[in-house]
């Protein structure tokens, strides 16, 4: 059996820093071993893995990624390293189902450019220690979102190339793709499409269906659609719009609410968002819980036993200002 490389020890009285906002509690835990933006963190066996990543603080002869899978574990407030990914990668989306974890698309260094749409799909060997390529997507695929339904894998919108070009992020265009992986089969089906392609939204699954808030098109700027797949009927809803449009957000569901954090925009000299917006489902409303201790973009968000752990991304807009910072959000009244 294979077994983690320990890089940070930290005492189990866990918290460096702490602070409210709104109605939320933030305390500030282990930062992460490398500081990375432009990731989909998992939660998987009661810890949280973030699977390689983009970073101005690494080498720009490794093309400013990696290949690095960190793991948290919340119990003792310490981070690990898993085994390497196959080769570096960015904007990959990592998920745990059946009780397997999987690593989904992404952009990879090939065809000359560090923006190489990937159609991978890889799954850790915890026995054996390795990451194997299971399965393919039909078609490369980046800046998506996916959530785990029924037992299955949902894909929504996201980026992929609109030619036989396959090296820049020009390369690639927007798209409203809709697809199930099931991991039992390792296939892979299609689904109702959502009504506008889009990249970098954020999603959850919430009473077993599927939310999917912001994001942005390519020439039109970010959005404030508030989306909703229903399984059952196959079908899409529009919701109420959020306060305020954003791209490269994340998201994490709480209870019956969805907290969403942060993002970027690039009109006006460019920055990041610092409110914090929670979406109540049962009222179909948002209001704003106060704002984030460290705004940031390209950051991850999961919920792991009532707590929402946010994680990673950059404090400017772009590659730069790249964060290991981690996070823990909880009611105030918790």
């Amino acid at each position: 059996m294979w077994k983690f490389l320990q890089l940070l020890v930290l005492p189990a009285v866990l918290f460096s820093g702490c602070a409210k906002a709104g109605g939320l509690d933030w305390h500030t835990l282990a930062p992460m071993p490398i500081a990375v933006q432009e990731i989909y963190p998992a939660v998987h066996n009661g810890k949280i893995y973030v699977a390689g990543g983009l970073s101005d603080a690494l080498p720009e002869a490794e093309q400013q990624m990696t290949a690095a899978v960190q793991v948290y574990d919340p119990a003792i407030n310490r981070w690990t390293m898993a085994p390497l990914l196959p080769e570096a990668r960015h904007h990959a989306y990592l998920l745990s189902v059946d009780n397997k974890l999987f690593l989904f698309g992404g952009f990879v260094i090939a065809n000359g450019g560090r923006w190489s749409a990937s159609a991978d799909i890889l799954q850790l060997d915890e026995t054996n220690g390795v990451w194997r390529k299971v399965a393919q997507l039909p078609k490369p695929l980046t800046e998506t979102v996916a959530v785990v339904l029924n037992g299955n894998v949902h894909f929504v919108s996201g980026r992929s190339p609109s030619g036989p070009e396959n090296a820049q992020w020009r390369d690639q265009a927007d798209v409203n793709w809709h697809w199930v992986f099931d991991p039992l089969s390792l296939t892979v089906s299609k689904a109702a499409p959502v009504a506008t392609p889009l990249n970098s939204a954020s999603a959850v699954a919430l009473k077993q269906q599927l939310y999917m808030m912001g994001g942005r098109k390519v020439g039109a700027g970010n959005l404030a659609l508030l989306q909703r797949f229903d399984p059952a009927l196959s079908q899409w809803q529009q919701l109420a719009p959020m306060p305020q449009a954003s791209g490269g957000l994340a998201a994490a569901a709480l209870g019956q609410h969805i907290l969403v954090f942060g993002g970027e925009y690039f009109d006006n000299d460019g920055g990041v968002y610092a409110p914090v917006w929670q979406y109540d489902a049962a009222a179909d409303s948002w209001q704003q819980q106060g704002s984030m201790p460290l705004p940031r973009h390209g950051l991850g968000a999961v919920t792991l036993n009532n707590k929402v752990y946010v994680l990673g991304g950059a404090t400017e807009a772009g590659l730069k200002a790249t964060s290991a910072v981690l996070e823990v959000v909880t009611l105030s009244d918790n």
